[in-house]
């Protein structure tokens, strides 16, 4: 990998040390070259003429996304975030009284949230997997659940916001073929990160957002729908881009992943997501994580010998995202401090993933994510303001 050119190619790493990548990524230079010049060809000719003259860009939007994951272009929706996608496939399943939802301790928030107002007004049952010795779900204790009967589904956050943790998801999708149990996967956090097969994992479904380590623009994301599901599958919500009147009684809903879509979007930022996902290919997902492994292993590392700071990760396979804190120091005075000396970091709370950081008895905690065109300089640099902060 060219790192020099990789960060010559992106604008924000001659100005700031850019650890908040968990949160939001630099974009590379293409990426935002490529929503800045559809905003000006919208302004030039008009925002239905610009649509309608670049209708084969936007289209092949699919191709690239889908290509990302290995799945067909069919079993994509576009969206603005990876809530709204993970929304729109939640609440479109069956949910009555006494089916049960698998989760994970460190399940995020928003989707926590989803999973407690079901419960509260259909009368589902939620049901939070043990952790192994190392911090990711228990399989053992998973299969054994499963043999049990009557889940509906298993949702689960690939990584966590919280910390390093990357989840077995394949081995967790083979269950839940076996178990013939439905299977949504959060990969928030992981699409851009780690290489993400939808065939390997045989996940139903999956969500992701275009900002985070995918490097895309905000207000963009995905979702992912195993096509022998399009028949069954009623979306919650249906405009006249996901269905069509066929009649003044009868409308047919659409035939492919886009049932979940509405008519109204961003061109430009959908063609920036698309821009990011060929970039992405572009560097090659497996070397681009081995990299980020190895500079999250290293910021561990270094963590680790400041004195008076705890690292907090937990996991047998951990990615880019380094959770610690200092003692005596408020993390949110701390990331203040850091962001005034051109270091982003975010401060993880204690809500963003309430059970595991309950169970930890963690407070609101710094977190520290790298992504590839990081470097072992910046960490170092990293650490020794850490040492100087008051």
């Amino acid at each position: 990998m060219d790192i020099e050119k990789i960060r010559n190619n992106t604008l924000g790493c001659n100005q700031v040390v850019h650890f908040n990548n968990a949160g939001s990524s630099l974009p590379p230079n293409c990426v935002t070259e490529t929503v800045v010049n559809y905003l000006k060809e919208e302004g030039q000719n008009g925002g239905y003429e610009s649509f309608e003259k670049e209708l084969p860009r936007l289209e092949y939007v699919y191709d690239q996304v889908s290509g990302l994951i290995n799945a067909e272009r069919e079993e994509i929706a576009l969206m603005e975030s990876a809530t709204v996608a993970w929304n729109s496939i939640f609440y479109s399943l069956d949910w009555k009284k006494g089916r049960v939802v698998l989760t994970g301790q460190t399940e995020y928030a928003s989707n926590f949230i989803s999973y407690l107002k079901l419960k509260k007004e259909r009368g589902i049952i939620i049901e939070v997997l043990p952790q192994s010795e190392e911090g990711d779900v228990c399989l053992k204790a998973l299969e054994a659940r499963l043999q049990k009967g009557g889940v509906t589904l298993i949702s689960l956050s690939h990584i966590p916001t919280n910390g390093g943790l990357i989840q077995p998801v394949s081995k967790i999708g083979l269950l839940a073929q076996k178990y013939k149990v439905l299977f949504l996967l959060d990969a928030c956090q992981s699409v851009g990160q780690c290489p993400i097969d939808v065939q390997k994992i045989q996940c139903d479904f999956l969500t992701a957002t275009g900002r985070k380590y995918l490097r895309g623009p905000r207000g963009t994301g995905f979702l992912y729908v195993k096509k022998k599901h399009f028949s069954w599958l009623k979306p919650f919500t249906l405009d006249l881009y996901s269905a069509n009147l066929t009649s003044k009684e009868t409308y047919e809903i659409r035939k492919d992943a886009r049932m979940f879509e509405t008519w109204e979007s961003s061109p430009a930022l959908r063609l920036g997501l698309g821009k990011a996902c060929d970039y992405a290919q572009k560097q090659d997902i497996s070397k681009t994580f081995e990299r980020i492994q190895k500079l999250g292993h290293t910021l561990r590392k270094e963590l680790e010998k400041v004195e008076d700071c705890l690292v907090h990760d937990i996991g047998k396979e951990k990615g880019g995202i380094v959770s610690f804190s200092l003692k005596g120091k408020n993390p949110i005075k701390v990331k203040e401090e850091l962001s005034k000396r051109k270091v982003n970091t975010s401060v993880s709370y204690k809500t963003s993933t309430f059970w595991d950081m309950e169970e930890r008895g963690l407070g609101d905690i710094l977190r520290a994510s790298v992504h590839y065109y990081n470097t072992e300089e910046e960490i170092l640099s990293f650490i020794n303001i850490l040492k100087c902060l008051p």
